[in-house]
Formats: structure tokens, sequence, C-alpha cells
């Protein structure tokens, strides 16, 4: 499938007044344009990230009650439990309210469900078990909004119910918990709506923290794990937490997290969001999927070197198995699409089976959305009942299209990337024939064409070193916030292509004034050049120290 590539258009004017107010090359400024920032001070608070620039936690809705419910909690020494979810997010949410409750001299408990046996969210079961240990509170973390039952069923056994959750509310309906802190409720104040679950938890312990002598900035690591693992967008106060939260995690301050680095191979590295992306947060998110979530959150709160080291091993064996798990699930999954579902009428892919894993088929489905580019929905069956998960794409808002369908659902929630589904068996028939048929109801064609969308067009002799440093002041990079996209036209490939990796190539192309080595690990993705062909390329560019040879060398996206 060919990208259809978006170029950026430029403003000349503007690019010039932000270079030369910041001092900075007209390539930076048009980089910080294209992600919103057009004057010097929104552009000079994105580039500074100061902590604070941060909004006032008292801004959410019910933070007050909130904060006024547990403060009597401690004071009576009734016991709390943390309820949270089993994946990065909701398990650093857990950690950072669970540690400070103990900072402040709580009696507090945690609880993450298992994925299989109890699935997403607050249960019944698990409210019964606190009521019975005596719990009176129940603080959810990244989960808890769509919890209407729930919420009823502990106010019937006398437990109070603080909801911090980020996901969608429903229909504009939440349930009567003591208090919900969830900036997407119509009538919350809070600025900034994109706060990851752990930003939430980092925002209720700011200001639980106030007028004590603790720092809720302790737990910025966290905030930066949770943060680029739910792969919320880094931008405004996302962004701010990430990038001083690398900064902590750098460090490796907290001895799990350490640990983990270490069996990850990440060494005395400075880590950075793709280090969270591909090697600490799949470890984590492991032992959710097909592992004991426990183990992962013991790792995440202890204090013990050689118990942390032991556990990051765990972590480690869990994701080599889950990855194997993954690759089994995916080619069944391919060979399903070959048979059952045809692009021509099908929008969104629906798919079921009784042998998949539902720990792991919401990575299927995002491999599934990435190849395909259609919003893609894992089913995996248990009997006359299967659970699901789904990916989206851009411009295609997964949860609204689920309302739409609520009749064949048994269970659902999410937001306009991904969700989960709780479906009848006989139901999956009706409820794929209908989605699809709604998507074709309204949703652009176009929406299902792959795009590529680039900061800026430019000449290859114009990036230098100094350029690309620039460039990597925007970081941390993710989503919202991607690495910068550039293209080059008119270049020759002056030599290769020639193999590296398993599944690579690497060329070098020229503009008869520079020439760099241009490489990809998923040739797959191209049409294969040949040397003295022309090519029009859309890159990553970075700077190369090989040896102590240091180069320009571009991460291929596209090649016409």
């Amino acid at each position: 499938m060919r990208k259809i590539w978006r170029i950026k258009d430029p403003d000349p004017l503007v690019q010039g007044n932000l270079a030369e107010s910041l001092k900075i090359s007209r390539i930076t400024a048009q980089l910080l344009m294209n992600r919103g920032m057009s004057t010097t001070e929104s552009a000079t608070e994105f580039m500074n990230s100061s902590l604070a620039s941060c909004h006032d936690p008292f801004l959410f809705k019910d933070m007050d009650k909130a904060i006024q419910r547990i403060k009597r909690a401690i004071l009576k020494k009734e016991k709390i439990l943390v309820y949270g979810d089993y994946d990065v997010d909701g398990m650093t949410s857990v950690t950072i309210v669970y540690s400070a409750l103990k900072h402040l001299g709580a009696s507090v408990d945690t609880y993450i469900p298992n994925r299989i046996e109890e699935g997403y969210g607050l249960n019944n079961g698990a409210i019964k078990k606190a009521h019975a240990g005596g719990i009176s509170l129940i603080i959810t973390v990244d989960c808890g909004i769509t919890s209407f039952k729930e919420v009823d069923h502990a106010a019937m056994l006398d437990i109070d119910v603080i909801i911090t959750d980020h996901h969608e509310v429903m229909e504009g309906r939440v349930p009567r918990a003591l208090a919900v802190i969830n900036a997407l409720q119509g009538d919350c104040a809070y600025p900034f709506k994109h706060l990851a679950g752990v930003g939430i938890a980092y925002k209720l312990v700011k200001a639980l923290y106030e007028g004590t002598p603790h720092f809720a900035e302790d737990f910025l690591d966290l905030v930066a794990l949770g943060t680029v693992a739910d792969i919320a967008p880094l931008l405004g106060e996302n962004r701010t937490l990430t990038k001083h939260g690398l900064a902590e995690l750098t460090t490796r301050n907290r001895v799990g997290l350490k640990a983990l680095m270490d069996v990850a191979g990440l060494g005395k590295k400075d880590i950075s969001s793709g280090h969270i992306g591909f090697a600490l947060g799949p470890r984590i998110n492991a032992m959710g999927r097909v592992g004991s979530p426990q183990k992962a959150l013991d790792l995440l709160l202890g204090s013990n070197e050689e118990e942390a080291i032991n556990l990051a091993k765990v972590l480690d064996s869990e994701n080599k198995s889950r990855q194997k798990i993954e690759k089994r699930i995916l080619d069944e999954a391919l060979a399903k699409v070959e048979r059952e579902v045809n692009f021509k009428d099908h929008r969104i892919i629906v798919l079921a089976s009784e042998n998949w894993h539902p720990g792991v088929i919401g990575i299927v489905a995002s491999r599934l959305a990435d190849r395909f580019y259609r919003p893609a929905i894992m089913i995996s069956l248990d009997g006359k009942m299967g659970k699901g998960s789904g990916r989206s794409i851009e411009h295609f808002h997964l949860f609204e299209y689920l309302l739409r369908c609520k009749e064949h659902l048994a269970g659902f929630g999410g937001h306009e990337g991904a969700c989960g589904i709780t479906i009848d068996k006989d139901s999956i028939a009706d409820f794929r024939e209908k989605i699809n048929a709604e998507a074709a109801k309204d949703a652009d064609e176009a929406i299902f064409s792959e795009k590529l969308d680039i900061d800026i067009e430019l000449p290859l002799c114009s990036l230098n070193e100094d350029v690309i440093k620039e460039m990597e002041s925007l970081s941390p990079f993710g989503s919202e916030n991607p690495r910068p996209v550039l293209a080059s036209r008119n270049l020759t490939v002056k030599d290769g292509p020639r193999p590296i990796g398993k599944n690579g190539f690497k060329i070098w192309v020229t503009d008869g004034q520079v020439t760099c080595e241009a490489i990809t690990f998923n040739k797959d993705k191209f049409e294969y050049p040949e040397t003295g062909r022309g090519a029009d390329i859309a890159y990553m560019p970075s700077v190369n120290d090989w040896q102590g040879v240091r180069s320009i060398q571009l991460e291929l996206l596209d090649i016409k």
C-alpha cells in the first residue's frame, strides 16, 4: 500500500520570527509550529517544560472532596484499598498512590485484578473481599469510570469509592461514587484533558502532600513510565512530566526499575521514551498479560536489590513467552484475514477464536491495524462468551462506534484509539455487520488510506549535526509529538542496497553535494531501490557515532 505524504504547509513569516527570537534554525522553528507552538511564548514554554507551568490539582472536580475523605481515613486508621489496572499505567498509578499513603501513615493495601479471571476494572468479587477485610475506602486508579453497578454494590456494603480515571465518560454519566476525578467530565474545570491514569494519580498525591514534608515529584520516574507506555499524547503537561520523569529514570534511584533496566540491556544509557516503549513497558505489561501482575507491582514497590534482580528476570522471561504467544496468534489472525475479510466491504476487522490468549490480543489487534490500516478488534472466546480488545487508526473514534453497537455487546469501555469489549459468541456476526455498516455510513473513505505526516521538505545538503541536535531538544517524543519526519526529493541512490539485520537494508543517497547513509530494518514496506535510480525519500535523521566516526544517518520511512 502506497503511503499518502502529507507535508505540513510552511509559514516563512512565523518561521523567521521564532528562529530569530529563540536563536534556532528555521527548520526547528517549523517543527515547533507543526506542534502548535506559533508564538514565542508558547514555543519557549514548550522548550523549557518547567514543572512550575503545571496546573493546580485542585482544579479537578471533586479533588477537594477526595482529599478530605482520604485524610479522614488516615486520621481514623480506616483501611484503604488502592485498586488499579494490570497494565503499566495502572501499576505505576497503584505504586504512586500506595506509596504516598504509606508515607502519610495510612493503613493501605493494593488490588490488581487478574486479566483472565476477573477482567478489567472494579468487580463485585473483589469488593466483597475488601468488605470482608474491613476496607471502608476504595481508591481506583486508571479504572472505575464505567463501574456503575460495582460502585453501587460497594455503597451497599458501606464502602466509599473515590474514582481516579482518564478513560472516556460514557454518555455523560459517571458512577455514584463519593468523588470522581476525571478531566473528561463535562463540568470539570481542569484545563489539560489528556493526562494518563498515572498523571491523575500523581495529581491526587500532589494535592494530598500539600502542607506535608513530602514531595510528589519523587514519583516522576513512574509518571513518565506510565504515561509513555499508555501512549498518552506527549504535549502540554504530559510532556513536561515525562521530560522530568525521564531524567529521574536515568538516575536509577528506584531499585526495581534499575534492575529492570539492567535486564533489558540498557546499562548506563540515558533513558528515552523509546526505551520505555520498546524495552521497559513491554516487560511490565507482560505480567498483566500472561503472568502475575502482582510480581510487576512488587518490583515497582520493592527496595531489596536481590529480590529486584530476581523479579526483573521473571519479567524478562514472561515477556519472551508473551512474544512467542503473540507470534502464533498473529499468524493465525493473518490467515483468518485472508479467508474472512473483504476489504471492499469491511472497514473494521473483527476476528474471533477459542485459541487466542486474551492477554495478548490487544497487541495483535495493534499489529493488524498497522498492517492493513483498518481498526481491528480481536476476540478471545471462552465457551459462550468472548473478551475482545481493539485498536484504531487516526480519525476513527472507536469508542463512539461501539456506542452505536451497544445492543450487541455485554460490556465495553475505552477511548478513541483503543477499546475492550465483552460479547456473547452468538452476537459476534451481528456486531461485525453493525459496526461495519455504521462505518460505511459516515466514515470518510480517505481515513482508511495510510498517511505519512512530514514536518518539512528540504534539500539534503541543509542537514547538519547542529540542526539535528536542535531537533532532539523537542524530545521526549511520542504520541502527538513524534520524532521529526523530513523529506528530500530528487536524490540518487549512489550505492546499495546492502542487507542489514534480519530484514533490513541500507543504501547511500546523494543530492550531488552530500551523501548520507539511509537504513531500514523492515524492507518489506519498501519498493526495493536500485543503484543509479532517482528517489524521493521520507526519513528521520540522527547522528550515528560508530567507533568514534560521526555521520548523519537517515532512518527510512518511505521511498518513491
